[in-house]
C-alpha cells in the first residue's frame, strides 16, 4: 500500500488511497488475475506459511488487486483493517459466523433485509445459537435483550426497506456492557454519509455491489473493523471457508470508489427532490426519507448521517393493486431489486426482497403490501419526478 500523507482529504483518498504500483509504473491499478505465487526457495515458502514472512501465497487468502481495494475502503471508512468478500451477503455471513459458537446469544433489529433475516433467524438456530429480535428504534427493548451476555448484535441503519434509523451510540454502549460486538450494515448510508465505527460500532459490513460499484456491473462485499478482529477472528474464517472476492471485481470496485463521492452526492440531491415531490402528492399515502421532517427518526438521522441517503420508501394509495399499477406505468424508472445504481430502480419488497417472510413478520418490520422502495439514480431529477407523476396519474 502506498504511504498516505496525513493531509490527504477524502476526494484524494477515494482516487489514490491504497494504490500499490508495480515496477511497470502503471497509472491505473494493476489487475492480478493469478491464483498462486512462486517462491525463491523452499525456506521462503515455509516462512510464508508459518507467518514469519508476510507476502501473498494464494489468492483465496489475499490478492494484490483485492488488497488495494481493501486498503482504500479501510482508509475511507476509518477502519484499521478490511477484508473483501464475493458478495454483501458473504460479508454478513462471515462477520457473524466467524465469532459465534453454540450456546451464544445474538441480538438483532427486526427490520432487516430478507437474506440477513434468514442467516440470523434461521441459520443460527441450526447451530444452537439463540437469537433475540427487537424493534430497533426502541431502546427499552434493546436494554431487555442485552441484559444478558451477548456475543454480537447486528443492525441495519437505515434499514432495508423501511429506512428505520437506529441509535448507534446507544446500542453500542448496551452491546459492550453485554460483552458483545456491534455489527452495522451500513450499505444504505455508504461510508460517505455515516461512520458507524466513530459512533461506537465494532464491525461494519457492506454490499459493495450497491453504491461502491454503483453501475450494475459486479458483486462484492466487505467487512471492516479492528486489526485484532480482522486478523484473529475474521481472517481465519475467510481463509478456510473461501468466500473471496475475485481480482477482476476488486478492480471494478476500485474504479467505483474513484467516483463514489460524486455519485453519492448527486444521488442524495436527487432523492431529496423526489421525496419532497412524493410527500406532496395526493396519490401517495406515506413517504419515508430520513431528511424529511416527517420521518419518525428525523432528528436522530440528522445527528448520525451527513445526508438523507439515496433510497426513498413510499406507499401509493390503493394497496398492492395500486402499487402494481404504478410500477407497470413507469417508463423511465426500472423495476429491479438492486439498489445504489446509476439508474433509478424500484421494487415491491412484499413480493421480492422479503417474499419468503410471513405476512406477520413483514408487517412487524413495517413492510406493507402497498409499500415500494425506490433507489434514486443519477438521471435528471425532473425526469424522475415526471415519470412518477405520470405513473401516479395513470394508476389512480
Amino acid at each position: 500500500m502506498t504511504d498516505i500523507p496525513e493531509n490527504w482529504r477524502l476526494s484524494t483518498q477515494l482516487v489514490r488511497g491504497g494504490s500499490a504500483r508495480t515496477p511497470f509504473c502503471e497509472t491505473s491499478e494493476a489487475l492480478f488475475l493469478n491464483s498462486g505465487y512462486v517462491y525463491g526457495s523452499a525456506e521462503e515458502a515455509e516462512e510464508s506459511f508459518d507467518g514469519t514472512r508476510e507476502r501473498f501465497v494464494y489468492s483465496r487468502f489475499r490478492n494484490p488487486t483485492v488488497a488495494m481495494f481493501e486498503d482504500r475502503l479501510a482508509l475511507i471508512e476509518g477502519a484499521e483493517a478490511c477484508r473483501a468478500t464475493a458478495s454483501g451477503m458473504a460479508a454478513v455471513h462471515a462477520a457473524i459466523l466467524s465469532q459465534v459458537r453454540a450456546g451464544d446469544h445474538v441480538a438483532a433489529s427486526r427490520a432487516l433485509f430478507g437474506s440477513c433475516l434468514w442467516i440470523i433467524g434461521d441459520l443460527l438456530a441450526r447451530y444452537g445459537v439463540e437469537v433475540t429480535f427487537v424493534d430497533g428504534t426502541d431502546l427499552d427493548q434493546w436494554k431487555a435483550a442485552l441484559a444478558r451476555p451477548t456475543r454480537c448484535v447486528f443492525i441495519e441503519t437505515p434499514s432495508n426497506p423501511t429506512l428505520e434509523i437506529i441509535d448507534i451510540p446507544a446500542v453500542a454502549q448496551l452491546t459492550h456492557a453485554a460483552g458483545g460486538l456491534l455489527i452495522v450494515d451500513n450499505v444504505f448510508a455508504t461510508p460517505l454519509l455515516q461512520k458507524p465505527l466513530r459512533l461506537g460500532a465494532d464491525v461494519v459490513v457492506y454490499s459493495a455491489t450497491k453504491h461502491i460499484d454503483g453501475q450494475g456491473r459486479c458483486l462484492g462485499g466487505a467487512v471492516l473493523g479492528s486489526q485484532a478482529f480482522v486478523a484473529d477472528v475474521l481472517g481465519p474464517y475467510l481463509r478456510h471457508t473461501g468466500p473471496c472476492l475475485s481480482p477482476f471485481n476488486a478492480w471494478l470496485l476500485l474504479k467505483g470508489l474513484e467516483t463514489l463521492e460524486l455519485r453519492v452526492s448527486r444521488h442524495v440531491e436527487n432523492a431529496g427532490k423526489v421525496a419532497a415531490f412524493l410527500e406532496g402528492h395526493a396519490g401517495v399515502e406515506r413517504v419515508l426519507y430520513p431528511a424529511l421532517a416527517s420521518h419518525p427518526q428525523h432528528d436522530l438521522a440528522g445527528r448520525q448521517m451527513a445526508g438523507g441517503g439515496t433510497i426513498v420508501a413510499f406507499t401509493p394509495k390503493g394497496g398492492k393493486p395500486g402499487a402494481y399499477r404504478l410500477l407497470n406505468a413507469l417508463k423511465l424508472i426500472d423495476i429491479s431489486n438492486n439498489l445504489g445504481d446509476a439508474k433509478s430502480l424500484i421494487t415491491h419488497p412484499w413480493t421480492t426482497t422479503h417474499q419468503s417472510r410471513s405476512p406477520e413478520e413483514k408487517l412487524g418490520m413495517g413492510i406493507t403490501e402497498g409499500g415500494l422502495r425506490l433507489s434514486v439514480g443519477l438521471e435528471d431529477p425532473q425526469d424522475l419526478i415526471d415519470d412518477l407523476a405520470n405513473a401516479l396519474k395513470t394508476s389512480s
